[in-house]
């Protein structure tokens, strides 16, 4: 599935018009139809139903649902929040096609609508589409007020009204969705943190746009189950651990052994062929006795925290994980980052990593291998000095800048986890729950990310494969026999051989 902004899906319908020759009152049928089927999983003949239509392709939409539903035999009211010489084009054609079928549009008044609203069991939103810019006036204003304060189920076309379709503006009033109807393709600001919570449930309606048109005017897309079957590797009868990947982990501290042993057995987990882990010497017991299955190597250190891995040949590795349970000393940083520069293979800095990366940034950077960075907002707002608040504005924006500029592989961890290639190009993962918003959860996806960018043809499909098994294997847990309370990082690994079971 596809991401769009306003200005792209406005592209990919100018060109469907333009080049396929599907006319734009064909799509409105489409659309109506194709939503009318969601709405109807959604309700039932006893509802008292409100359609709330405005002009434009939006209202056009909602005269479809409100004759396919009024033929299916629900009751309804449809009424107009807009002058009757707004509603032109294609709308106009779907309005008098809903009055040629016998029924009746009832213009906007503010008291017969709210004594409609506040009889309603249902309040379908087809107001205003994607074109949305600024703060809403007049009647549409008024509606949308009384519409949030009723109890109704709501359920909004193509977009909550008022609410932008992109990321980056804040100041707006909108629809409070309890589910929202897109029509072709996800918009931006369903994935976007501030926006999000608008939309409610939501699903995607396709409605004949041409898939090769969605590529060529966006560059984003969700990580869906077909992406990762298609790109999940699969391992020849043959195959023997060198070829699963050598992966090296650096991390661990007195103060914090479990970070690297979770990072280790995820990647394990995972799949890694071999794996070494570097840390501490009060840490290595605590790996050696709990995943007998990776090698260990104690590296220099100072006060329990590391200060050298000169003692490593990094040449004998394939990819390396750096960053879990490091601590923040100056040392730290100054004995593993020269030598890290020097390693020309795929090389993973999470958590503490992260912290350290500043100094260095431009000069990872420049190296010509892969460098995926996993930072959750805070630490990505640090490298940017910018405000959380600024960058979870425009989360898209800000990733594709930091991606493109330092060449590095960026996933930026959430609820709806943005993972940006260094050509621009960027998925959206969504699965996971509020199960995952606990210690230890990040050090887990890096072990995941380590083992899958090993085994992967494509680093870009790896990195998103590890992030959709991450949350499936979560979401797979809370399902069967977790609480979104009790679920830990540790039983996140557990369940990553359901989930590679059930999705792949």
């Amino acid at each position: 599935m596809y991401i769009v902004t306003a200005e792209e899906m406005y592209k990919v319908d100018r060109e469907t018009i333009s080049t396929v020759g599907l006319v734009g009152k064909i799509l409105m049928e489409n659309a109506g139809r194709e939503a009318s089927r969601e709405i109807q999983k959604r309700i039932s003949k006893d509802d008292k139903i409100v359609v709330l239509i405005g002009s434009g392709n939006n209202g056009g939409d909602g005269f479809v649902i409100a004759r396919v539903l009024s033929e299916a035999g629900y009751d309804l009211r449809v009424i107009q929040v807009a002058r009757n010489e707004k509603i032109t084009g294609d709308a106009a054609y779907h309005k008098n096609i809903y009055r040629q079928f016998g029924y009746q549009v009832e213009p906007y008044h503010e008291k017969t609508a709210e004594t409609a609203l506040g009889e309603a069991d249902v309040i379908i939103d087809a107001m205003l589409g994607i074109g949305v810019r600024g703060e809403l006036r007049g009647d549409v204003l008024t509606v949308t007020r009384q519409v949030n304060h009723q109890n109704a189920y709501v359920i909004s076309i193509d977009i909550p009204s008022g609410l932008p379709a992109e990321e980056g503006l804040t100041d707006f009033q909108a629809i409070q969705a309890d589910a929202t109807i897109m029509i072709g393709a996800i918009k931006q600001s369903a994935v976007c943190q501030r926006t999000a919570s608008y939309y409610g449930e939501w699903m995607v309606a396709d409605i004949g746009f041409p898939t090769y048109l969605f590529e060529a005017h966006t560059k984003k897309r969700l990580w869906t189950r077909f992406y990762f079957r298609e790109s999940f590797p699969k391992r020849k009868i043959n195959s023997h651990k060198g070829d699963h990947g050598r992966g090296l982990i650096i991390g661990g501290n007195q103060r914090m052994p479990g970070s690297v042993l979770m990072t280790t057995k995820a990647a394990l987990r995972t799949g890694a062929g071999l794996l070494t882990t570097a840390s501490v010497k009060d840490v290595i017991p605590i790996i050696a006795g709990n995943s007998p299955e990776a090698m260990n190597v104690t590296i220099s250190e100072k006060n329990g925290y590391i200060t050298g891995i000169e003692h490593i040949d990094l040449s004998g590795f394939d990819a390396i994980a750096v960053g879990i349970g490091l601590g923040r000393e100056e040392e730290t940083a100054k004995g593993i980052f020269p030598a890290l520069l020097e390693f020309d293979g795929p090389i993973v800095i999470d958590a503490d990593g992260l912290y350290h990366l500043k100094s260095y940034l431009a000069d990872f950077g420049s190296r010509q291998a892969p460098l995926i960075l996993t930072p959750h907002p805070g630490e990505l707002a640090a490298l940017m000095d910018m405000s959380v608040s600024d960058l979870l504005a425009e989360p898209f924006r800000h990733s594709f800048d930091f991606a493109t500029k330092y060449n590095c592989y960026l996933v930026l961890k959430g609820k709806y986890t943005i993972i940006t290639a260094p050509n621009g190009d960027q998925t959206v993962e969504i699965s996971g729950n509020p199960g995952l918003a606990k210690g230890g959860s990040g050090d887990v996806l890096t072990g995941m990310v380590l083992a899958m960018i090993m085994q992967s043809k494509s680093i870009f499909s790896g990195i998103n494969n590890a992030c959709f098994l991450h949350g499936k294997s979560a979401d797979l847990l809370v399902q069967e026999k977790h609480s979104e309370q009790d679920l830990l990082a540790g039983d996140v690994i557990q369940g990553i051989p359901k989930a590679i079971r059930t999705f792949s």
